[in-house]
């Protein structure tokens, strides 16, 4: 299979060369990912419009549901990312293990967990019992479609990381010794 590497800023086109200076100038470098996707002339543009559009998920369920699917897609890439970026909105290391484990103890979280890993796993579908439960602890229809459209951002990440296998610039997450009994991956 061909090796993939990750595009300099030199390698990447004018308009993409800007969003590299911004991802600078923000966090101090372009994640790797980001620059993979910078392959595409128009990718990276439109990929970072759909993930910073608006939402009815809270920054930290958005993180919840980015752990989660990256848990079951098997993406060590956003698995470490987003165990970074959930430390950042509030999560507790053993919360983040938690909800990579697929659980939360916050009721209404540990449904959106549930619910999000379940509709990952069976690409699309899930549960009614999960569904029921996502709605019993006060989601609505916008929530569950802003949870379809954060499962769809993930899972592109999730599938270019495990396709190109381009370097982990995060620290990496920790091995889940639980993997083999969720049946996650």
């Amino acid at each position: 299979m061909k090796k993939f590497t990750v595009p300099t800023k030199e390698q990447v086109t004018p308009d993409n060369q800007v969003i590299f200076d911004n991802f600078n100038k923000a966090l101090g470098f372009v994640p790797n990912l980001y620059a993979t996707i910078a392959y595409s002339n128009n990718g990276l543009g439109r990929y970072l419009t759909f993930q910073n559009a608006k939402t009815t998920l809270s920054n930290k369920e958005k993180e919840a549901v980015n752990l989660i699917v990256s848990q079951v897609n098997g993406c060590v890439y956003c698995q470490s990312a987003h165990t970074v970026i959930g430390k950042m909105n509030g999560f507790t290391d053993e919360q983040i293990v938690d909800i990579r484990n697929g659980n939360a103890a916050n009721p209404k979280l540990n449904a959106l967990v549930k619910l999000a890993a379940d509709i990952t796993k069976n690409r699309g579908r899930a549960e009614t019992m999960l569904v029921d439960e996502f709605f019993a602890q006060g989601y609505t229809n916008e929530n569950l479609v802003d949870l379809i459209l954060q499962i769809s951002d993930k899972t592109a990440m999730n599938y270019l990381h495990n396709l190109t296998q381009i370097p982990v610039d995060f620290p990496l997450a920790p091995s889940l010794e639980t993997e083999a009994t969720l049946n996650l991956n």
